[in-house]
């Protein structure tokens, strides 16, 4: 499967529910504020003595979000990392097999991203823990791993269920 996926080359996204534009469009706009940010911080510190150093919490988090995003888009086309020397040398049964054997890890693994990241930011809004720069909760910025892992495992499961129907891949 991996022999013919070129980096290089334009794969069209797969049919989907729920267009991958919208997860496409979180990171476009994620990676804007960013942007934002860091102009914002790098303006600050040469036009004045003001530093706006505080606003790296802001950057983690959407670094976070745009890395979990991400690998909700790559996991649902098919564009994952992956080593495919063995795979490539299997027929192409087995290489859907593969597939689908590295899905449902993927799944199992962001599963439990799920239930622990669940519990993490549920026990720093029951603790009322507090971020160290700002003084935010810090569940503002946990949350996200939850919620974001739980639409990698949708993604996930979609792209199973395509492969175990022959739709994909």
């Amino acid at each position: 499967m991996s022999a013919d996926l070129d980096p290089a080359a334009e794969r069209p996204n797969p049919r989907t529910r729920i267009p991958l534009k919208v997860e496409e469009a979180l990171v476009a706009a994620a990676m804007a504020a960013m942007a934002l940010i860091t102009a914002a911080n790098v303006a600050t510190r040469y036009l004045s003595d003001i530093s706006l150093a505080f606003t790296e919490e802001y950057s983690v988090v959407l670094m976070v979000i745009v890395a979990l995003l991400g690998t909700a888009v790559a996991t649902a086309s098919g564009r994952h990392i992956r080593i495919g020397y063995f795979v490539d040398l299997m027929p192409r049964r087995g290489q859907r097999i593969a597939e689908m054997a590295g899905t449902a890890l993927t799944l199992l693994c962001f599963g439990i991203l799920v239930w622990y990241g669940y519990r993490l930011a549920y026990d720093e809004y029951r603790f009322e823990v507090l971020s160290n720069g700002l003084g935010n909760p810090n569940w503002w910025y946990t949350g996200w791993l939850p919620l974001l892992s739980a639409v990698v495992v949708a993604r996930a499961l979609g792209r199973l269920i395509r492969l175990a129907r022959g739709q994909d891949g």
